[in-house]
């Protein structure tokens, strides 16, 4: 059994999810060893009960090869957090997806990405300003994230493709069981402009407990979230949720005071959601302007960054000059820097778009030296 194989059968597990997945790999090393070790073993693993250990050994190998025919019948690529094509901004969420079955394609640029989610009973006036937000979003570079929901969700995917840029689809069911049925031919499309990614197994049915694990990787995949529409107890206030505890920022579209689908974005924005009526106060608030790429520019050893990069904020100016001769991994510059991983994640992309530092293999950075 290889190590992919082991994590996709772990993932047919229910209740194993990134932390318990992290717990086991501490004790046993290697995915693939977690299925040779007898009941009593796993659950000498702290979280590991006997109903856990059960579900692990209950997942035989011929099940493990059926699943991976399946993908290639159905054009899927399976990876996990140890693929190089693994969407970065996954890897700093504490609860990533064991694996991630993708079709079509992620790209490196795909980390810089904004989710747009609301409503599925979307008025004109959420869905005519989710597909403009997407047009906006990707005339400006970022990759728009939503679920492929009705409503909100299909008006941003729409918007990105006909504007011609990328957009992720995430979805609360297997590839197999598609939902909503409707979007079938959407999400056929966003496989050519993007990609559509599920962390559930191909024939996983969209079941209702399914869908705020989905949402929790629209904010994971992205730096910060746009609600359009939600109403008190809509599914996109859970988006929100899982982005402030994930760092990523979250934005809210102000609505008439009277509709029903506004209530959920107003509460967002009277607890302190930036109100955004354009990506400029999307940009604003992220201190991020997506430059293109140009000839690298020589940057002095030390020194005020400011004087040379004026775009540069004065935190993203301190994060770059902790860099030296070495690469630097990501805790050690949150502790040297005094800020959140998550926040740090954000200024380290900004600062790679300027061809400032570049990332390494195991969550390194260093930076790029110009001559």
């Amino acid at each position: 059994m290889t190590s992919l194989e082991a994590l996709v059968g772990l993932n047919m597990c229910l209740d194993i999810g990134g932390v318990r997945l992290g717990k086991l790999l501490a004790y046993f090393g290697r995915p693939e060893n977690i299925f040779k070790a007898r009941r009593e073993e796993l659950m000498t693993v702290f979280g590991i009960g006997e109903k856990i250990a059960a579900g692990i050994l209950s997942v035989r190998k011929e099940r493990i090869d059926k699943e991976f025919k399946l993908s290639e019948k159905l054009g899927l690529k399976i990876i996990s957090r140890e693929s190089t094509d693994y969407p970065r901004n996954l890897t700093y969420i504490s609860d990533p997806p064991i694996v991630l079955y993708v079709k079509g394609e992620i790209q490196e640029e795909d980390a810089l990405a904004i989710g747009v989610v609301g409503s599925r009973r979307a008025s004109f006036y959420g869905l005519s300003s989710a597909e403009k937000f997407a047009v906006d979003l990707c005339g400006r570079g970022y990759t728009v994230v939503s679920g492929l929901a009705r409503g909100i969700d299909t008006a941003a995917h729409t918007g990105a493709l006909k504007s011609g840029g990328r957009t992720i689809a995430v979805i609360g069911s297997g590839f197999n069981r598609l939902y909503p049925k409707e979007n079938m031919a959407l999400a056929d499309s966003i496989t050519r402009q993007g990609a559509v990614v599920s962390e559930f197994p191909i024939d996983a049915a969209p079941l209702k407990q399914n869908f705020p694990r989905r949402n929790r990787v629209i904010s994971g995949l992205s730096l910060g979230v746009v609600v359009v529409e939600a109403a008190r107890n809509s599914g996109a206030l859970i988006t929100a949720n899982f982005a402030l505890e994930q760092g990523r920022e979250v934005f809210a579209l102000p609505g008439k005071i009277d509709s029903a689908g506004s209530f959920g974005t107003h509460e967002l924005i009277k607890q302190g959601a930036k109100l955004v009526t354009s990506v400029a106060d999307i940009e604003e608030e992220l201190q991020i302007g997506i430059l293109p790429k140009s000839k690298a520019v020589p940057v002095p050893e030390t020194g005020n960054a400011n004087a040379v990069f004026p775009e540069l904020t004065p935190q993203e100016a301190s994060v770059f000059f902790l860099f030296h001769d070495r690469a630097i991994h990501l805790d050690e510059l949150a502790e040297n820097s005094g800020v959140e991983i998550s926040k740090i994640y954000s200024i380290l992309l900004r600062l790679q778009q300027r061809n400032l530092i570049k990332e390494l293999p195991g969550k390194q950075f260093m930076r790029v030296h110009h001559g």
